[in-house]
């Protein structure tokens, strides 16, 4: 295969890993561009998005991940390209503005550090031969040794290692060669430690990603893994993907698990991104997500109305006088409506509803949950 024709190959194979820029907001989709690339919109510190061509270093993996399409045991198409030709392409690519940043990442070749040796020295040509100073994000591969690690914090804009599970129970599911403490928990810690605040690397973003659903978890662990990835390891994003049933090992729980409908791993996606923002926007904390017996959140309501509808005391809020806080816990009310409360509040009272420019179901949500002096 040429260069073209591999990375079309391992564009196709990275669509699997979403611990980029991949979310909710509509500027957030990935698409697929030319000669089978997938580009993801990333935000920038600045504001605004900018394009990530998207690929992976090679898919001739040596683990055994039951989750994965890519893993050893599968018979696919198998390619690898050169450090050279990664960065000798991405360089084309920029220099015609088809893209403004990188993910790279890689199935794992010979072991974590040989790989990670591959992805850092992209990097370092880009860095370096190239003098590109833009976004790179590069994947932590599981097992890499705390120097490796290092390294491609040193290259990096911003660098994942996904979690996979919550906890070494439900990793034994799906892999008999990686080990759980070892190979992921060991560089997730030091890549929060090394990116702490006033630490060398603190301005280098740090992300991870869970298989939702591949194992046979519940939203309540996963949702334990969450918080403290935020509130103890400084990490800036946590991804969810929910598995898709045939892409992995017929014996592993997300292939046997009956669902009633197609959607609901989607919707059990949804929910938890949904955690995801009350957790990190909106000042909500684990004790206050509900979940139902089985430990997991519902399917029919989202989280931020359960909480309104467990807290009946909480309510009415009153527009004119309450603070961010309140005003976030309505439902029916976001950032965006909070700052508009509070811009309107400077100049005048708020009425009615209507002042607040709001229609429809959402409108008629709101009523039921605050009151207007």
């Amino acid at each position: 295969m040429d260069t073209i024709e591999k990375l079309t190959v391992l564009s196709k194979d990275s669509q699997y890993d979403l611990a980029c820029a991949c979310g909710t907001g509509k500027n957030e989709h990935r698409r697929r561009g030319v000669d089978g690339r997938w580009l993801y919109p990333v935000t920038l510190p600045q504001g605004g998005y900018t394009v990530l061509l998207k690929t992976l270093l090679s898919n001739a993996c040596r683990n055994d991940c039951k989750y994965c399409p890519l893993r050893s045991d599968t018979n696919m198409r198998r390619c690898t390209l050169q450090p050279e030709e990664v960065a000798r392409v991405f360089m084309e690519y920029h220099r015609r503005r088809k893209v403004f940043g990188l993910f790279l990442s890689s199935a794992v070749i010979n072991n974590a550090d040989y790989t990670m040796d591959k992805i850092n020295t992209v990097a370092r040509l880009l860095r370096y031969k190239h003098n590109f100073r833009g976004y790179i994000h590069l994947k932590v591969i599981p097992g890499a040794s705390d120097a490796a690690v290092e390294d491609t914090l040193s290259l990096a804009t911003a660098v994942s290692l996904n979690i996979e599970t919550p906890g070494r129970k439900h990793f034994a599911v799906l892999s008999d060669k990686k080990d759980y403490d070892k190979d992921i928990i060991r560089p997730l810690k030091l890549i929060g430690k090394l990116t702490g605040r006033g630490m060398r690397f603190s301005g280098v973003k740090c992300t991870t990603q869970f298989i939702v659903g591949a194992s046979d978890e519940n939203d309540s662990e996963i949702i334990k893994y969450m918080y403290g990835l935020y509130k103890r390891m400084n990490f800036k994003r946590v991804y969810f993907s929910a598995y898709q049933k045939g892409l992995g090992d017929p014996g592993i729980p997300g292939e046997k698990r009956l669902f009633n409908s197609p959607e609901r791993p989607f919707m059990r996606e949804h929910r938890l991104y949904q955690v995801d923002f009350l957790i990190r926007k909106y000042g909500f904390r684990r004790e206050d997500i509900i979940l139902d017996n089985s430990g997991n959140l519902r399917d029919d309501k989202d989280p931020k109305q359960v909480w309104a509808d467990s807290h009946p005391e909480y309510y009415p809020v009153r527009i004119n006088t309450s603070g961010n806080e309140e005003l976030l816990r309505v439902p029916g009310i976001g950032l965006d409506t909070v700052k508009k409360i509070l811009s309107i509040r400077r100049e005048r009272k708020i009425r009615q509803p209507e002042d607040l420019g709001i229609k429809g179901k959402r409108l008629d949500k709101i009523k039921d949950y605050v009151i207007f002096e």
